[in-house]
């Protein structure tokens, strides 16, 4: 796969990756490198990664526990203290080799360690190689609150090799496949009538057209301003109700994204509403991603905890929440205000 050039930084594929990596640090006067994973990269892509790696840099291997839960300022500490320990300066190089809690929380301890060190991302998982690892957003969780301390901040490289995606599960790989989606539906209507057609297409294949996706995207409004809002589709939505799931001790945790599956299919309907989104496509829509994901139970009495918590989405600019819908396939409004019982009913449609 061809490598795509992102504001500051390159991002490589499979065999050229590996020897790009190799050229970033032996060029760089790195003093010490250092390699975030957590217990299940460690077992699964840390060897392959390894095998790969050409470097006489001292190496560190940092890990931490794996899931979204552990995506706090807790596990921080823990990481700054473990590189402090191990002697890292500020020019020592971490490596995040993970999905997308160890690109966001290790992108966030290299930029933030002794005011920021350079790191580089292996993503391992599809939703860490098509989203989370490309961008420069870095952050953690606040309690159950995604992504509420963090900043924007580039990596000196992104390293995609598509076959650690051998090491995740089918869950994990539709978990990705929602954020493909989100590309498709919001910017690229062939891409989105791809994945409609044949939704067991080869999703490896879409890698490389989403990374392109979003990289152009990223490179328009680097600060999300205004276009890369398009981005949050689904996430309004879809955050609540997957905090909702995290905080509960009745419920089994959703990936990201099973989350941003029922956030699209009720902003879809919102953006139906509102802006006259075609019932028809909304009908597919909803039938193509309960074809994918099935459907998730949400009684009518959680969401009044669901409403609670889209109030704190960061996302939204003077506590109004800010929606991104659609007018048609490629066709967005940005800043979008929608009325409580609007929200209300677009769960009902999604449970319906």
């Amino acid at each position: 796969m061809k490598s795509i050039q992102a504001s500051s930084y390159p991002i490589h594929f499979q065999e050229l990756g590996y020897k790009s990596l190799e050229t970033i640090l032996a060029q760089n006067t790195y003093s010490s490198l250092f390699i975030l994973v957590d217990e299940n990269t460690m077992e699964y892509c840390y060897p392959k990664f390894m095998a790969n790696l050409h470097t006489d840099l001292p190496i560190e291997v940092i890990e931490i526990e794996a899931g979204e839960i552990h995506k706090n300022l807790e596990t921080c500490m823990g990481v700054w203290s473990a590189l402090t320990e191990l002697n890292a300066d500020r020019h020592s190089v971490l490596i995040t080799l993970g999905g997308g809690v160890i690109t966001d929380l290790g992108g966030f301890v290299a930029a933030t360690y002794k005011r920021g060190i350079d790191f580089i991302n292996v993503p391992t998982t599809l939703l860490s190689m098509v989203d989370a690892s490309v961008g420069g957003k870095t952050g953690v969780d606040l309690g159950v609150l995604k992504n509420q301390i963090g900043l924007f901040a580039n990596p000196q490289m992104v390293l995609v090799d598509p076959e650690y995606l051998e090491t995740v599960t089918a869950r994990e790989i539709r978990s990705g496949t929602a954020e493909i989606i989100k590309y498709g539906i919001t910017y690229d209507q062939n891409l989105y009538q791809q994945i409609k057609k044949n939704n067991k297409l080869n999703i490896t294949k879409l890698i490389h057209k989403s990374i392109e996706i979003k990289n152009e995207v990223v490179l328009q409004d680097p600060k999300e301003k205004h276009l890369r809002k398009i981005l949050n589709f689904g996430h309004t939505i879809g955050h609540a109700v997957e905090s909702y799931f995290l905080e509960s001790q009745e419920k089994e945790n959703l990936t990201h994204g099973e989350a941003i599956a029922i956030g699209m299919v009720c902003e879809t309907y919102i953006s139906s509403v509102l802006f006259d989104f075609p019932k028809s496509e909304l009908q597919e829509f909803k039938e193509m991603i309960l074809s994918i994901y099935g459907k998730i139970p949400i009684d009518t009495r959680e969401y009044s905890a669901i409403m609670d918590l889209l109030k704190h989405d960061k996302k939204n600019n003077g506590g109004q929440v800010n929606f991104v819908l659609l007018n048609d396939i490629e066709k967005y409004e940005i800043d979008c205000k929608v009325p409580e019982d609007l929200i209300i009913a677009s769960l009902n449609y999604y449970r319906s």
